[in-house]
Parts: C-alpha cells; structure tokens; sequence
C-alpha cells in the first residue's frame, strides 16, 4: 500500500478559497471512487491558517499514478498555481 501526505502551503489567506475549490471540485468525493483508493482526506493545520494537509492511501503505486492522470488532477495543478505557494510530498510504501 502506498500512503502519500501531501502538505499544502496556501499563498497567506488563501486556504479556505483553496479547500472550497477543492470541494466544489469534488477531488475528495471523485478520488474515494477510483480504483484501489483507501483513504482521501484533508485536515486543517491546527496553529497554521495556510496549511491544508491531504492523506492519500492507494492499493498500489501504480493506481495512484492513474488517479495522476486524471482530468481532475490536472485541474487540481491549476488550482496550485492560482493558490497555493509551495507543495510537499512524504510517501509511505507499506
């Protein structure tokens, strides 16, 4: 199982924007439907009002990749662009 933390550095001010969009996305509810997806939540920094913390836990490396491949991932990169200042990834092979 592939487990990544994805933490998102939101430009000041700008979190709240970036999980509605996300939201109206529908990432989340789109993601949990794909093939071998375990786990697709978001969580709020708790002492940083620019963090958003996404867990993504996959069957397989390779059924992440197809979600990477996605319509609505590349949608996603967009919205990283417009609001977000930097993106770090911790990946957990297990």
């Amino acid at each position: 199982m592939l487990t990544w933390n994805v933490t998102y550095r939101t430009k000041p001010g700008k979190r709240d924007e970036f999980f509605k969009a996300l939201t109206e996305l529908g990432v989340r509810e789109n993601s949990i439907r794909e093939a071998g997806n375990r786990k697709y939540d978001y969580f709020f920094d708790a002492q940083d009002p620019d963090v958003l913390l996404l867990v993504e836990s996959w069957d397989t490396p390779e059924l992440q990749q197809l979600h990477c491949q996605t319509e609505r991932f590349a949608q996603l990169q967009a919205l990283k662009v417009a609001l977000c200042e930097s993106v770090t990834i911790d990946k957990f092979d297990h």
